[in-house]
Order: C-alpha cells, then structure tokens, then sequence
C-alpha cells in the first residue's frame, strides 16, 4: 500500500482543477487516483489524445494539465501551444519517461511556455511503486495550480524586506521598507561583500531551465573571471541536455562537473543528475567532488551541499544566487556563504515561476539583494567589475 503524500497548506478559493492528458490507461488511471485522494485537488478530464485535450480545455477550464508526450493524433509538444492559446494562465506539467528524445523534448516544452516537467519511470510496476515519484507529481501539480490561480502558499511567509544602506559593505542592514504587506514580519537584507567575487554559484529548480538561458549568456563578463556552478533539480540525461542547451545559448563552455577536475575560470559547472556537487580544495586550487549520498530536502542533487561547500572554499568571495523554484533547499547553504562573508542574492517573486526558495532564502536574513533575473545579471557583472551593486 502506497502511503499517502504530505502537502503543503494552501489558502485556496477552491480545489485545484487537473486535467490529465495520457494514452497509457494505467498513466491515467494511476494520476486520477492519486490527485482524486489529495483534498484540494480534482481530476476533471481524463483525456487519450492532445486533440482531446485542445477540445476540452475551454469546457474543462483546468489549473494544471498534465501532458505526455507521446500520443497518437496529436502529441504532447504540438498540443502545447494550443492548449495555451486557449488558456494563457494554464500551468502546463509535461510527463515522459527518461529518454535522451524525451528530455530533449521536455526542455524545448519549458521554451515554449510549459511550466514544468516530471520524468516518468520506465515500467507501468515502477510507476505504480514509486513514492517519490508520486510525491514530486503532487506537489508540483499544488505549486504550480496555486500559481495559476495565484494563490501563494501558507507555508510560505511574503516578508516586508528591509534595505540595506547603499554603499554598506560590513553587513550591517538599515531599515527603509523595500517591499511587502505591513503584517508580514520584517527581514533584511545584509550589505554586500567587501571582497571580490571569485566565483558563482547557483540553486534553482521548477522554472530553472528557463531562468538560466536568460542569466548565463547574460554573464558573460563574470565568467572571463571565475568560475560559475549551478545545481539544478534534475535527473541524469536532462542536466546533459541542460548543459548543452547553455553551451550553445551563452558560447560559453557549459558541461556536467567531473569528479575530481579542477575548477576554472570560464567555464559552467552543472552538478549531475543524481549526484550532489561539492567543492573541495585540491593542491592547486578548488576541485569538484561529486557525493552520491542520500537526497537532501528530498533533492538529489541539492543546493546546500554546493554553497555550504562553496562557502568553505571561497569564504568572503563567493557569490551565491537562489533562483525560482519550489521548496526550501538552498537556504541552509545561503546562512553558509553568509557566515562566511561573501554574497547572497534571490530571485524576486514577480520574475520567479514558484517563489519558494528565494522567498525561504530571504526568509534566513543572508541576502544581500532581491532582485528581477536581468537585474541579477546586471548585478553579477558590476560586482565582478569592482562596481558597486
């Protein structure tokens, strides 16, 4: 028996609406039973086809779709425009099982507006088993349908953000209101490091991809200088196709770390799917350490590891930045660099597809900015130019 999957508490107006689009009977059996037990969530169309779903999605009017990619008639990448044509706020969840083609296909469905992606397992029997799996399905269908009717989340605080003094570089913070309701308890932001970044490191998950393709190519500056190491929540094969898909967008050498290869300036570290990045000194500078132990924040591989080891290795001079994406991981590393004096730096919500862990960062009191994502790369630049932010 299948134990049932925590969720997180949201203020709701009403269930969220789900659409499931599946030519697999047991895909679609199995995603009805599983979202039909979760009590803010209905099944309201189980559908075989895209053209199914392209029909129906008016009558249905769901919150999120779930949409494979192989089907007969109309597969899911064709459908995907239409279904958004017809309902601009849909929150689009493309399924696959892990191929090459798939994740392929699943990050060009993320250019073209879908919201996110869940790797299917490879059997019908570990579909049926697999509790991560069920669980990472659930919660992103919660997420990403308290977006699209934009409902945010109880367990996440809207912080009243506290300034620091312009021109401040020894932590101290000021107290000039920057944003959010007066109810919400105050946090501040810290000041900036006084030591040069010599590195930058990056945590991001649900709507990453996307994020990335806009702030690595805008970097480019940053990267004749240092080092850039990025842990995205992904599975094997999709950080390959991720890393290739920066290479070609920034013209810069983008690639899975190595474990063991030193780390150097100018070219784009991604931890691997399935493997937490770590950075350990080597006899002649940082080394990359992949750790193949267990999921931390459920994540494998996380952020935490990657700053918390950052911090360790570059102390004042590293310059940590939380993109969007669901949950907490990332906020323990960013009390990390902190500690350690160098410089942390959030997505904002406006510009983040689930403002979770940038929210839970700020949420520690170790950023220094909280920021749209081209003002993160403007900022990135101008502290590796020795300007201030």
């Amino acid at each position: 028996m299948i134990a049932p999957v925590s969720r997180p508490a949201f203020a709701a107006r009403r269930n969220i609406r789900v659409m499931i689009v599946d030519d697999s009977v047991v895909a679609r059996g199995l995603f009805s039973a599983w979202i039909g037990a979760a009590a803010d969530c209905e099944v309201v169309g189980a559908l075989r086809t895209g053209r199914d779903a392209v029909e129906q999605v008016g009558h249905l009017d769901p919150d999120v779709v779930i949409l494979d990619i192989d089907m007969p008639d109309m597969d899911g990448i064709t459908a995907l425009p239409l279904l958004l044509r017809k309902k601009p706020d849909l929150s689009v969840i493309m399924a696959s099982t892990l191929t090459r083609r798939n994740a392929e296909i699943s990050l060009r469905a993320l250019a073209l507006g879908a919201a996110d992606y869940v790797p299917k397992p490879e059997t019908a029997r570990e579909t049926t088993t697999s509790l991560p799996f069920r669980h990472e399905l659930i919660d992103k269908v919660r997420y990403l349908g308290a977006r699209s009717r934009a409902v945010r989340p109880a367990t996440v605080s809207r912080p009243r953000i506290l300034a620091p003094l312009r021109g401040r570089d020894d932590g101290q913070m000021a107290a000039s209101p920057v944003s959010g309701p007066a109810s919400a308890p105050p946090f501040r932001l810290r000041g900036f490091s006084c030591v040069p970044p010599r590195v930058v490191l990056i945590g991001c998950s649900t709507g990453g991809p996307q994020a990335l393709s806009t702030l690595i190519p805008a970097i480019g500056p940053a990267l004749e200088r240092a080092p850039v190491l990025i842990t995205q929540h992904m599975p094997a094969t999709f950080t390959t196709i991720l890393a290739e898909h920066l290479q070609r967008s920034s013209g810069r050498p983008v690639r899975e770390a190595i474990d063991g290869e030193p780390i150097k300036a100018g070219t784009v570290y991604l931890a691997p799917g399935g493997r937490h990045l770590r950075i350990v000194r080597g006899a002649e500078g940082p080394v990359a350490a992949l750790d193949d132990g267990p999921p931390v924040h459920f994540c494998k591989p996380s952020v935490d590891p990657m700053f918390t080891s950052g911090a360790a290795v570059w102390g004042a001079g590293a310059l940590g930045v939380v993109l969007t994406g669901m949950g907490s991981d990332g906020a323990q590393g960013s009390e990390a660099i902190a500690a350690a004096g160098g410089t942390m730096i959030a997505q904002d919500e406006a510009t983040s597809v689930i403002w979770g862990m940038p929210a839970q960062t700020i949420a520690t009191g170790s950023c220094s900015a909280v920021l749209p994502l081209d003002g993160i790369a403007e900022t990135v630049v101008r502290l590796f130019r020795g300007q201030s932010a």
